[in-house]
């Protein structure tokens, strides 16, 4: 399914209440998103040799052909750190003044989310996991979470990721996120119309409500939702959500005992280094 694709807002114009904005680009960003090309590309490059010697399970390195020493229970395999020279480890931003993250910059494992807002496997992993990453891993100072914009389902799910950009300029990204995955929906609902947003930016506690629809139509945000999308693309990222743990994937909404697996071990070998 085609990523919807981010637009410059024709001057002085904005949509009524009730109708949907056309698809925005999340095509080539300008400036810092192309600047950024050969980085992904390199990540890309990474991951495909990574999945051609054995998917997932190249990451998560097991031991030898016992496993038994090296295993973190049944069925886990030990996950091995990156090199620090590895590219996907590059990904992470780790911008204090990043309003699509929380957590502490020199967090030991930082996650980044891939995710569309009219996605359903996203809004349960909001429901089911977000949470728990926050109160046990986050808060603790053991991750950080950075939240990348992916919407491949059209013109609502481009419409909410530039919304939700355009809350983190009023520091409220995280409360729209919350907001917006509360419940299960069916796609172009409606819930990300004007009258949609207006809703559910009043929920997240956004304080400007009109300042936020007019900063979601700025050139800013379709370069914003444009680079995301686009690194999303050149990873190879076909659906959301897909996370990298310390550059480590996780595809779906998986339950949180398997992010913990790997959070953990992760931060234990960055406490031993």
């Amino acid at each position: 399914m085609p990523v919807s694709r981010s637009r410059k807002p024709k001057p002085n114009r904005r949509p009524k209440g009730g109708r949907q904005r056309p698809a925005a680009g999340a095509g080539r960003a300008a400036g810092a998103g192309r600047s950024r090309r050969p980085l992904v590309v390199a990540v890309a490059i990474a991951v495909v040799l990574f999945l051609l010697v054995g998917t997932v399970s190249a990451l998560l390195a097991g031991g030898g052909d016992d496993g038994a020493d090296d295993a973190v229970g049944d069925g886990q395999e030990t996950v091995v750190p990156l090199p620090d020279d590895h590219p996907a480890l590059q990904l992470a931003r780790r911008d204090a003044d990043d309003p699509l993250a929380v957590g502490a910059v020199d967090a030991p494992v930082v996650m980044i989310e891939y995710a569309d807002f009219q996605c359903a496997f996203c809004g349960t992993h909001a429901r089911d996991t977000y949470q728990r990453l926050l109160a046990e891993y986050v808060d603790q100072g053991v991750l950080r979470m950075e939240f990348r914009n992916f919407p491949i389902n059209g013109p609502e799910s481009d419409a909410a990721a530039r919304a939700a950009w355009a809350a983190g300029r009023q520091g409220r990204f995280w409360e729209f996120y919350q907001a917006a995955f509360a419940e299960e929906f069916h796609l172009n609902s409606g819930r990300f119309t004007e009258d949609g947003l207006r809703v559910l930016a009043a929920e997240a506690g956004v304080p400007d409500v009109e300042l936020l629809l007019t900063d979601m139509e700025s050139a800013e945000a379709g370069e914003a939702v444009g680079a995301d999308a686009e690194e999303a693309m050149d990873l190879g990222i076909a659906t959301p959500p897909a996370f990298l743990l310390n550059g480590h994937p996780i595809e779906g909404a998986r339950p949180f005992e398997e992010f913990a697996t790997v959070i953990d071990q992760l931060a234990e070998a960055e406490g031993d280094a």
